[in-house]
């Protein structure tokens, strides 16, 4: 497989470099509908780079997972048998990759740039962990801080140590699974694919993993109340097969770049407030929203660094951590 996948690499650099002439189509991945704002952002960075190279890179967007999960086409991205994506981040060959959805790393936006955002200390080491997987960040696309979706209400949800008499769907991370149940919830681990099915049967009565806009475009029917606790930070990288990217020539690396760059930034001055844009729709089409301060989401911070982080430190090993967390500046 990895002879196939040189042999497809080189035949494209061959392409990219052979002069205007030769047009290469390339695709890039991503895991939303059409009209999505990542694909809306993606089709502004694929024409950015067509017009940029005079056509001779063309970039072909394939959403809705079309090229396969996330976690297939990272790997594929590694191989250069897809060329790009910008999706959710795969940790199943890195377990050190988690601290990308690690939660209360950072809960507010201010926060988020400063430890995501391209020369960051988060995005500086997850950029390395990559780049052994044969990729290269060329930047990132920050979706949202994740909530709480719920089909009934809560009981004091501002307040972790009361019992909210909720059972609710978490990520099969034990990380999430810990942080519900010391936010008052009893956690389910389940699958994403499966929580519509739980949810009508009356098996879970709400979900944590996923924000205001995966809620309200997926779930709105079910959705009675809306918990915006931030509970962690949904950023995709924007992906490359490092090898195909080290074929191009210099100006087509600096073009790369500078629209990578320019991807990222204009994403950073809208992710805010699409992500109110959609609290709001979910309020109204009749879900109720639990507005909360900046206090609040301090004390579910504190949880998370009393109980979570520790459960982290299980999942990647003491010495993962230690260097994880030195990496940030945390230690």
């Amino acid at each position: 497989m990895k002879r196939i996948a040189m042999w497809a690499i080189a035949a494209v650099i061959c392409c990219v470099t052979a002069g205007p002439a030769v047009a290469a189509d390339w695709k890039v991945a991503h895991i939303r509908p059409t009209g999505a704002e990542i694909d809306k952002d993606l089709t502004w960075f694929a024409e950015e780079i067509n017009k940029g190279t005079n056509g001779k890179i063309n970039i072909k967007i394939f959403g809705s997972s079309q090229l396969g999960d996330y976690t297939v086409v990272q790997e594929r991205v590694g191989l250069g048998s897809v060329e790009m994506s910008c999706e959710s981040i795969a940790t199943q060959v890195d377990k050190k990759l988690l601290i990308g959805t690690l939660q209360y790393i950072v809960f507010d936006y201010e926060g988020g740039k400063k430890m995501f955002g391209t020369g960051g200390p988060l995005s500086n080491y997850m950029s390395k962990l990559f780049e052994k997987q044969g990729i290269k960040v060329l930047g990132w696309w920050p979706m949202y801080f994740g909530g709480i979706g719920l089909t009934k209400e809560p009981v004091e949800p501002k307040n972790p140590n009361v019992k909210k008499n909720c059972k609710i769907r978490v990520p099969t991370m034990k990380t999430f699974e810990v942080l519900a149940d010391n936010m008052g919830y009893q956690a389910t681990p389940l699958p994403f694919s499966e929580f519509f099915t739980a949810a009508q049967t009356g098996m879970v009565d709400g979900i944590m993993g996923g924000g205001a806009e995966n809620y309200y475009m997926t779930f709105r029917d079910l959705m009675k109340w809306y918990v915006p606790a931030n509970t962690h930070f949904e950023i995709w990288p924007l992906l490359i097969n490092k090898e195909l990217y080290d074929g191009l020539s210099a100006e087509e690396k600096a073009l790369f770049d500078k629209t990578a760059a320019e991807f990222e930034n204009r994403r950073w001055t809208k992710a805010e407030a699409d992500q109110k844009k959609y609290e709001d729709l979910l309020e109204e089409s009749g879900c109720k929203v639990v507005r909360l301060s900046s206090e609040d989401l301090q004390v579910f911070a504190n949880i998370a660094k009393e109980k979570v982080f520790p459960e982290f430190k299980k999942i990647v090993g003491d010495a993962a951590y230690n260097e994880i967390f030195t990496a940030l500046g945390m230690q």
